[in-house]
């Protein structure tokens, strides 16, 4: 790996370990007091028509937020190993699902500045997918 490579990819790389970070530690939190946040969303959802889908909600934005953040450390070896970033990029659609799905659940609730804090992570998912899609390249 060329250290010019690296450098090109500097803010791709930085923005893949936030999301690394981000999710990881968001996730694990919700395996680790799974009951807590189980509690704290069955409230939050009370009124709502997704209060009783909560447990199952739960489950599955943390298996998304696992797999996000676990992908995009992979994503930065994979980088290191093989140049490409095209992982970072796939990582970032994966984070933008999750964060649009965690949006969702605060719009409904009308947490809206909890739907509020979400924004800044939507748009840097947005922008690891413009600055890594294999697509847009020739």
């Amino acid at each position: 790996m060329e250290l010019e490579q690296i450098g090109r990819n500097l803010p791709a790389l930085f923005g893949a370990i936030l999301v690394s970070i981000l999710f990881i530690q968001s996730g694990l939190d919700k395996v680790f007091d799974r009951e807590g946040n189980l509690g704290w969303l069955k409230g939050h959802f009370s009124k709502t028509f997704l209060g009783g889908m909560v447990p199952l909600l739960l489950g599955t934005i943390t298996v998304m937020e696992i797999a996000t953040g676990f992908l995009s450390a992979a994503a930065i070896i994979y980088f290191l190993i093989s140049g490409s970033v095209k992982l970072i990029f796939y990582t970032s659609v994966l984070g933008a699902i999750s964060i649009l799905a965690l949006f969702f659940g605060q719009r409904i609730a009308k947490d809206y500045p909890g739907a509020a804090v979400l924004v800044p992570y939507f748009i840097l998912m947005l922008i690891l997918m413009f600055l890594t899609n294999p697509f847009l390249k020739p």
